[in-house]
């Protein structure tokens, strides 16, 4: 059998990657369109006051500005297409980069940090699910994204082969691809039932509730409450938390998919769970991400100037 040479390099990057590089090469195409520009013949000042626009929500025309973090994902999306075409990428010269980087100090950007879901909070997110089966469905992502620590996209691959049950109060989950194993050899996370959040107990109820026995664990839903076999989008993770979030008080504003994953890190530390434990769960490759976490829980723990303030 020929090998597809296209596949195969469609293949090297993630799926996430090539979406938000088109979606960027989207933009400076309407901007470049918007200026009587041909896009692959912009000049580096083209691209600079591109970026400029974007940064600056009073000027765009798309109503508000980016994250540092989009710019610098969309100048890859330029530097890609401009390598394809077999051109010299304007994005890729020095006078962007100092742009990009001016941009950070004049616009004081900040890393975005949402807050994360502690295990108290979830639980009553948990009780306010229905007991239809939406609610049941609901239930056991929330309560398995916290547990095995899962990123939005890692929790709506898992399928029913990815779950394995060494015992009545416990589960092995497989992740076959995830953002820091791209070439998907595979990484499995241990998860007890435990006494209240209770991820192995909802997700068997689920599975039960609908009969799901191959595929996705979590599926869109046809009228009735009937499986459709199709993954759950990533996006509904995020509106799934804003939801419950919101009905038990919290701002939605302050809580995205990845307050599942944070707050599983946060809540081990507030336990006194050892860096290396947490660390199996999540499996970050970095210490100091996971003690980005516990410095947050622990800030005011023998506080420095606890005897003198």
């Amino acid at each position: 059998m020929g090998m597809d040479t296209t596949a195969i390099r469609k293949a090297a990057q993630a799926k996430n990657t090539r979406v938000a590089y088109k979606k960027g090469w989207r933009r400076f195409a309407t901007y470049c369109e918007e200026r009587k520009i041909v896009p692959l013949e912009a000049s580096v000042e083209d691209v600079a006051r591109f970026f400029m626009v974007l940064s600056d929500g009073s000027r765009s025309c798309h109503g508000s500005g980016l994250s540092l973090g989009t710019l610098r994902i969309f100048r890859s999306a330029l530097n890609r297409r401009y390598a394809e075409a077999g051109l010299a990428s304007p994005a890729a010269s020095m006078a962007v980069a100092e742009t990009l980087r001016g941009l950070a100090r004049i616009q004081g950007y900040m890393p975005r940090r949402v807050k994360a879901l502690r295990e108290h909070e979830l639980l009553r997110m948990i009780e306010l699910c229905p007991t239809t089966r939406f609610g049941c469905r609901d239930a056991a992502m929330l309560s398995l994204g916290f547990a095995a620590a899962l990123r939005r996209s890692e929790l709506c691959g898992l399928r029913v082969e990815d779950i394995a049950y060494p015992g009545p109060d416990r589960m092995v989950v497989r992740i076959r691809k995830s953002k820091t194993d791209q070439p998907g050899r595979g990484q499995s996370v241990a998860v007890p039932d435990g006494k209240a959040v209770k991820p192995v107990s909802r997700l068997r109820f689920w599975l039960r509730a609908v009969g799901i026995r191959q595929g996705y664990l979590f599926q869109t839903l046809r009228r009735g409450g009937v499986p459709s076999g199709r993954a759950l989008s990533h996006s509904e993770v995020p509106r799934l938390i804003k939801k419950y979030v919101g009905k038990i008080g919290l701002d939605p504003g302050d809580y995205s998919g990845h307050s599942l994953r944070a707050g599983f890190v946060t809540s081990a530390a507030a336990h006194r769970a050892r860096i290396d434990k947490i660390m199996e769960v999540t499996r970050h490759r970095n210490p100091a991400t996971v003690l980005t976490y516990m410095r947050d829980t622990e800030a005011f723990d023998d506080h420095a100037g606890e005897g003198f303030l």
